[in-house]
């Protein structure tokens, strides 16, 4: 490991590659002032597009803390994927990277993606240069993998919710490729410091006092910034990659959201370039994840799991203004642009038996390990702890949790040794007929000029994250200026630590599946795949002795109809006699003050018998004098739309919707719209309802 240490000093201290032809450039520049033609060359083309992924918004389980009781009941504001793709002219050589409001992108929508854009595109778009890339929020729904881990809480695989999110990829993906058009990028890279924490900081400090005093902190402050313009000047997107967790909602919240990132990401799109969400010139900011394993948003020690206040709401605002705010100043001064070939590299990698070589280890040969999950696994995160029977730190196996976790499938004594130190739980995958986690798992590096995208299927700490971009950074460090690591891409496989964390077995440790060597693993493989990109003849400094990839590259399963669902789905709606679906049950009051908040509620139907994809439950109305003006719908931050069952053998239900005022809003006449669909008793039937609410005025 000394080895990429050095290099990263090396490379942090080193001028800037370019930087005499720069200097030269600017001279030319100063004293030719034509040639600033140059500066502004359309290099690339360049396509945006977004569209709703938004699942049911009732009864299906929320992703990110394994709680059975947390299950959707509503909407704060709407999920999206937001998706660019950036093409070489005159080759066939593109890349697209995806940005989804999602929990995971599991590897069952990535081989469903992959399918309808080859059924769409033919080989345009495949596995080897498509980023889906989740940002984490723990406020989506679940139910859309193949692998039963990630559905036991969720009760299933659920097809809706799947559909919602492969469908809304592809069509944000088609959108950027009919808008492709001749474009250039600039980058930009800044820190930002008080919008996460180290909240396993006991493992973090248990990496080499050398290597920490290097990076001098314990959170990932770099964030780097993409500013994508068509036609030279036509500014239609930005990418940020930026280490924290998106988990500020908490457990005890069920209306679906995209937490801080979405929440910067509408900041940036809604309140600074004006987009409708709707038509086919969005600005499209994405907020993307990248090494934020140990990142946490909930920065205040003294309220456990939460922060910077024990105001969820408020924390979700804080947090993704704080990274909008940044994002938005590094936009605005960017002036380097990318400039150079597009390239990837792609390997699907078995990585529950890989041998590494003793270059990437302690010295001598390693193997990683069949999936197994700690009890620390159980313990959960200061975020959001698990059952008290559980704490992080297990390293002595509990015979009780041995014996439970026996009866689902026996880890061998080669296993546990193989794990060690980590206390077994589980040993996920070992079961039959097929594991209950995925172990042959997608790995790519994608290069856009002086960039490199490092698109790993899983949660990377700071550190390993660090350790992986100096590995790639290693072999190509006359190619790439900058590198990100693209968390949670194309499939999910849990956590993954460095050594040094893992044996502290905290959360993230117990957490990574295929044993303390996972990150060897990694940086192997990505060492070959950086490798790859070399020109024919060069090998790569340092000359390191990777074993080689497998002659036959293993194949992912595709489970596709070997799921199981244990949901009922909707029966019927209806409402209590001489009611109707529609009615008000709660009215507005007839007059309101700015900064008040409008609560109604109606009889409503199921959200599942409609997901309004790229529409909405609720409207706030004004009238302007002769027409009704929407101000506001469902995937605004001052809305709230809620969902509660009353009965579900009459099958009642209530729409409570929220217009908290703005201060800035208009003075005048408003109401609120409910929208929603209801499945009528005996034919079940779908058919669309609208309920409206009083006029009031707001002063």
């Amino acid at each position: 490991m000394l080895f990429k240490i050095k290099i990263r000093l090396e490379k942090t201290f080193r001028p800037p590659r370019y930087a005499i032809a720069k200097k030269a450039l600017l001279v030319l520049l100063l004293c030719f002032p034509t040639l600033n033609a140059w500066s502004a060359e359309n290099n690339y083309l360049i396509g945006r597009g977004i569209h709703d992924v938004t699942g049911p918004a009732a009864e299906v389980g929320l992703m990110g803390y394994a709680n059975l009781d947390q299950k959707s009941a509503g909407i704060h504001f709407r999920q999206w994927s937001r998706a660019y793709v950036v093409a070489e002219p005159n080759t066939d050589k593109r890349v697209v990277f995806v940005s989804v409001d999602a929990g995971a992108l599991f590897q069952s929508v990535f081989q469903g993606v992959i399918q309808k854009l080859k059924n769409k595109y033919g080989d345009t778009y495949n596995e080897r240069n498509v980023i889906l890339s989740a940002t984490h929020t723990h406020s989506a729904v679940g139910g859309q993998s193949h692998y039963a881990l990630y559905d036991i809480t969720i009760l299933g695989f659920i097809e809706q919710a799947y559909n919602a999110q492969v469908d809304g990829i592809v069509a944000s993906i088609e959108k950027a490729h009919n808008d492709l058009k001749p474009g250039r990028i600039l980058v930009n890279r800044g820190d930002l410091s008080n919008a996460s924490y180290n909240r396993s900081i006991e493992a973090y400090n248990n990496n080499p006092s050398t290597e920490r005093n290097q990076y001098n902190s314990a959170i990932e402050k770099p964030m780097t910034v993409l500013k994508l313009l068509q036609e030279s000047t036509n500014e239609v997107g930005m990418i940020s990659w930026f280490a924290t967790h998106p988990n500020a909602m908490g457990a005890d919240l069920k209306v679906l959201s995209g937490d801080n990132k979405g929440h910067a990401s509408y900041l940036f799109e809604k309140h600074h370039k004006h987009s409708t969400y709707q038509g086919n010139n969005n600005f499209v900011a994405a907020f993307a994840i990248s090494n934020a394993g140990d990142m946490s948003p909930n920065v205040n020690p003294d309220i456990e799991g939460r922060g910077p206040t024990s105001n969820r709401f408020e924390n979700v605002r804080i947090i993704g203004e704080r990274q909008y705010e940044k994002a938005l100043e590094l936009y605005n001064s960017a002036t380097e642009q990318l400039t150079g070939s597009i390239e990837f590299s792609h390997r699907y990698v078995d990585m529950s038996s890989t041998t590494v070589s003793g270059d990437f280890t302690d010295g001598e040969q390693k193997t990683t390990c069949v999936a197994a999950l700690g009890e620390s696994f159980a313990a959960g995160t200061e975020d959001g702890r698990g059952p008290d029977l559980f704490s992080e730190g297990a390293t002595q196996a509990n015979p009780f949790f041995q014996f439970i976790g026996s009866m689902i499938v026996a880890p061998s004594q080669a296993d546990l040794d193989c794990h060690a130190p980590k206390a077994v739980l589980i040993a996920q995958g070992k079961t039959t007929p097929y594991p209950w986690t995925p172990e042959v798992l997608p790995l790519s590096l994608h290069k856009i000029g002086q960039l490199g995208i490092l698109a790993v299927p899983a949660e990377f700490t700071i550190m390993s994250g660090r350790r992986l971009m100096n590995t790639v950074e290693s072999v190509l460090s006359e190619q790439l200026d900058y590198t990100v690591v693209a968390g949670l891409s194309n499939a999910y496989s849990g956590y993954v630590t460095t050594k040094e964390e893992y044996d502290i077995q905290h959360y993230e440790g117990g957490s990574t599946h295929f044993g303390p060597w996972t990150l060897a693993a990694y940086q192997q493989s990505f060492y070959q795949l950086a490798a790859n990109m070399l020109p024919a003849g060069q090998s790569p400094a340092p000359n390191l002795q990777p074993v080689p990839f497998p002659a036959i590259e293993p194949i992912p399963r595709d489970l596709t109809g070997e799921t199981i669902n244990f949901q009922t789905g909707v029966i019927h709606d209806q409402a209590p006699i001489f009611k109707r679906i529609g009615d008000i049950v709660q009215n507005a009051k007839r007059r309101y003050q700015k900064s008040e908040s409008v609560v109604v509620k109606f009889w409503s139907g199921h959200p599942k018998n409609n997901l309004r994809t790229q529409g909405t439950f609720m409207e706030v109305q004004r009238w302007d004098g002769g027409k009704w003006v929407v101000v506001a719908n469902d995937n605004d931050w001052e809305t709230v739309y809620e969902w509660k069952r009353i009965d579900g053998f009459w099958g009642t239900s209530h729409a409570i919707l929220t217009w908290n005022i703005p201060e800035n809003a208009a003075s005048g006449t408003y109401r609120i719209r409910h929208y929603g669909d209801k499945k009528k008793p005996g034919s079940g039937r779908i058919v669309g309802y609208t309920g409206t609410s009083r006029n009031f005025t707001v002063n």
